[in-house]
């Protein structure tokens, strides 16, 4: 089952990429590696700018520039990109930066044992290199339910009880 005995390094010297008040690390995934759950619950992410004078205008849909008070028009975003898309429900916090194919798992009912992702990800955990339990670090993960077949490609475990919920 374990690929390696070795965890890695912590390029984040404990202090990035991990929950302070679990001390379980940020989990990372590549996108291709979820499948299509990924891209069906997932929110896209927008950053807004001023069409007429091109202000920054945030993150949320905009009615009217605070710089020059251009109005909105139904159309001016037609062609906007994504910034990144991002998950937020059912216990889970994940995001991934538009260009970026890995999925940040920010929180999880869920976790792994698996190596450090470091230097990519300084501190977080790449979900898919599992190690066995004690031997790497616990980084969170999604469970069975994200994937094709319903079965996560690692050991998943619950965070509240630390119990044993698919192999």
């Amino acid at each position: 089952m374990s690929k390696t005995d070795y965890a890695g390094i912590d390029y984040g010297r404990g202090v990035s990429n991990v929950d302070g008040s679990t001390g379980i690390r940020y989990g990372v995934i590549h996108q291709g590696e979820v499948g299509q759950a990924w891209y069906d619950e997932s929110e896209a992410n927008y950053l807004y700018f001023c069409p007429k004078c091109e202000h920054e205008l945030g993150y949320e849909y905009p009615n009217e520039c605070r710089e020059c008070g251009y109005e909105i028009q139904d159309g001016d975003f037609d062609m906007l990109d994504p910034i990144s898309f991002s998950y937020d429900q059912d216990g889970y916090a994940a995001e991934q930066g538009h260009d970026d194919p890995d999925i940040f798992i920010l929180k999880s009912p869920f976790y792994t044992w698996c190596q450090y992702c470091s230097p990519c990800a300084p501190g977080a955990g790449y979900i898919t290199n599992h190690m066995e339990p004690g031997m790497g670090i616990k980084a969170y993960c999604f469970d069975g339910s994200w994937f094709e077949n319903e079965k996560a490609p690692y050991p998943v475990y619950r965070v509240s009880d630390d119990s044993l919920v698919e192999v």
